[in-house]
């Protein structure tokens, strides 16, 4: 077996493990789980698997629970630092392939700050896939149990579902989040943003991260958030959106094409020992 090496970063308090694709082909789904729990493994909210090639990189994004996601700013973020860590890539702006689009990053000369050209909003429900027949979904009844909330859909290349509200409230993210999640309106379940607009460049969001549960800070969800409030016409053209974990700075160009920046930072790399798989069936432990 290879050395099962990884290494961890975190962008706003969302961490991820970064490993090699020779290290990810050695694991199951379940040792995945293993590997991203909080308390049986390294813990993580997902796994970056690095496709190794030099010239073209190519990102695949586990989420903690050991579905895919197509695509991940703070994943995204992250992936760019480690490739500037490990000196693959410089300062100048550089292309990675995900599931969900190719996207341009560019490394500061504080390699903490990394800036990424994150594509197109699609406010179409096909994008996402949602089950609606329509060109748009914006401030669309959407049914839970108890309930019917205004929403508003868009893809970043991953599907999310935004609901503003006029104060923002954590626990209600716990609460509205995994309804919203797997709602059967998304096939594939959505990533969840509860927005609040503070003022035209300025707005505070609770994240339910599909795969992830509650999470500090998500770079796509922030785009997703900007990117609906801009559609409505509640913000601006450059947007500072404030998470638990911190603020990511979002900016729009031409026909909502999406620039993020913001931070990350290394916590260290780590040698997971076999050990950690021992003990009988992994699903029990969750």
């Amino acid at each position: 077996m290879t050395s099962l090496l990884f290494h961890k970063y975190h962008g706003l308090g969302n961490d991820y493990l970064v490993c090699h694709r020779s290290v990810a082909e050695q694991l199951s789904i379940e040792q995945v789980r293993l590997i991203c729990h909080r308390h049986y493994g390294l813990g993580s909210d997902g796994l970056l698997v690095d496709s190794g090639d030099r010239h073209d990189p190519t990102l695949r994004i586990i989420n903690s629970d050991g579905s895919e996601a197509e695509k991940s700013g703070n994943g995204l973020r992250i992936y760019a630092r480690y490739l500037f860590d490990i000196s693959r890539v410089g300062h100048a702006p550089f292309l990675v392939h995900t599931a969900g689009g190719d996207v341009h990053c560019r490394v500061h000369e504080d390699p903490h700050q990394i800036t990424v050209e994150m594509g197109r909003a699609n406010f179409s429900p096909a994008a996402l896939p949602a089950l609606i027949e329509q060109p748009e979904a914006l401030n669309y009844p959407l049914k839970l149990a108890d309930e019917t909330l205004l929403v508003s859909l868009v893809s970043m290349g991953n599907p999310h579902c935004v609901v503003l509200v006029d104060k923002l409230d954590l626990a209600l993210v716990h609460r509205l989040g995994p309804q919203i999640e797997n709602h059967p309106l998304f096939p594939k379940r959505t990533n969840v943003q509860l927005v609040e607009v503070v003022d035209r460049n300025t707005l505070r969001i609770g994240i339910w991260e599909r795969g992830a549960g509650f999470t500090m800070a998500s770079g796509s969800s922030s785009c997703a958030a900007a990117s609906v409030m801009r559609k409505l016409g509640r913000v601006d053209n450059a947007v500072s959106v404030n998470m638990p974990g911190g603020q990511l700075q979002i900016t729009f160009g031409d026909e909502f094409q999406v620039s993020m920046c913001g931070p990350v930072h290394k916590i260290g790399s780590l040698m997971l020992d076999e050990d950690c798989f021992a003990g009988g069936d992994d699903a029990n432990r969750f």
